[in-house]
């Protein structure tokens, strides 16, 4: 099993830390190193800044959203940063969600499987450097009785095959993935789940293709926080857990609060979800589980979290995605050298 590091959203004022724990992870061996995007900071922005400032670190988006952008614009961009990091980039793709996709970009949040796939058939035949024409349900290329001709990619990839991920949560997204991807992105994992909640789905999406799980990257995200108090730990957690289960989407479309039911809290995600719409966010954060944090993040000593290592190992992760926590840097740095120490005597490195 391969680590990772994801260092979230660029400008929350750690911006200088994140460079700093990036080159950190790259001296240490990390395998890659991802950044988000929502509706601040952009993904291939920082990619290119880290990228740039690293020597062997692979750079990822987690992820690009797909309503953002064009799928020939996505192939121009992967292609680039590909060629610029001497072969380092991996491109995540995702929908977002509705409120995001609808306000912030204006593109309707219809259909969001098939325009996934489209999405990831353009991006792949634009960087083959074939001419570009398609005819799918959601874009057709070039447009009909107009001037457009089917062009190609000027520029050359550094490889002939830059690795898909798609984040993914729900059961038909995580079985489309497994069939049309080269990894999947995995958010809130729990070990004690992942085999029910994610990786049955992915295999029956690879089977689908005619393909095993050899070679897919199962690659979740989890929280890191070392230290002897581990309910201490979990309340770092609290605010980041209600966000997600209670405000990240709306009352019937939030599939962060689906996931948490799949895993068993379907009485207390209902109740997170309605405190946090109601602004009781404190209340909201209160209503998180101890166990649910604790099944969703790694906590504690080294020896615990090696411990922890292990089972997502054996639920079938490839790469563990690791977010250190820490008010300072030197105790992000104290956890990311933590986790590499943890792999190490998990016997998985």
């Amino acid at each position: 099993m391969r680590l990772g590091i994801n260092l979230g959203y660029w400008g929350a004022g750690m911006d200088g830390d994140n460079l700093a724990v990036a080159q950190e992870a790259d001296r240490l061996g990390y395998d890659v190193c991802w950044a988000a995007e929502a509706y601040g900071s952009d993904a291939p922005t920082v990619l290119s800044w880290v990228a740039a400032q690293t020597e062997s670190i692979d750079i990822g988006s987690a992820i690009m959203q797909i309503p953002a952008r064009q799928p020939a614009m996505t192939a121009m961009t992967a292609a680039t940063l590909d060629s610029l990091s001497g072969g380092r980039f991996r491109l995540g793709l995702g929908v977002s969600g509705p409120q995001v996709s609808e306000g912030w970009y204006g593109v309707k949040f219809d259909k969001p499987l098939a325009r996934t796939r489209e999405y990831v058939e353009i991006v792949r035949k634009a960087m083959t450097r074939e001419r570009l024409s398609y005819e799918g349900q959601h874009w057709t290329l070039p447009l009909p009785d107009g001037p457009g001709k089917p062009i190609k990619l000027t520029i050359h990839p550094e490889r002939e095959h830059i690795p898909v991920y798609i984040a993914a949560i729900g059961p038909k997204n995580l079985e489309q993935t497994g069939e049309i991807a080269d990894g999947a992105l995995l958010i809130f994992p729990s070990a004690d789940h992942l085999e029910d909640t994610a990786v049955r789905h992915l295999r029956a999406g690879r089977e689908k293709a005619g393909k095993t799980m050899e070679g897919f990257d199962v690659c979740p995200t989890l929280p890191l926080a070392v230290g002897d108090d581990v309910k201490g730990l979990a309340d770092m957690f609290r605010p980041y857990t209600a966000l997600y289960v209670g405000g990240m989407g709306s009352p019937k479309q939030n599939f962060y609060n689906q996931l948490a039911q799949r895993m068993g809290y379907e009485k207390e995600a209902a109740e997170i979800q309605e405190k946090y719409l109601s602004g009781d966010k404190s209340g909201a954060a209160t209503a998180v589980p101890h166990q649910l944090i604790d099944q969703t993040t790694l906590l504690g000593p080294v020896e615990r979290i090696s411990d922890r290592m292990q089972a997502y190992a054996a639920a079938g992760v490839t790469t563990l995605t690791l977010a250190p926590a820490g008010f300072t840097l030197d105790e992000r740095i104290a956890a990311l050298r933590a986790g590499t120490d943890a792999l190490e005597s998990s016997g998985l490195a």
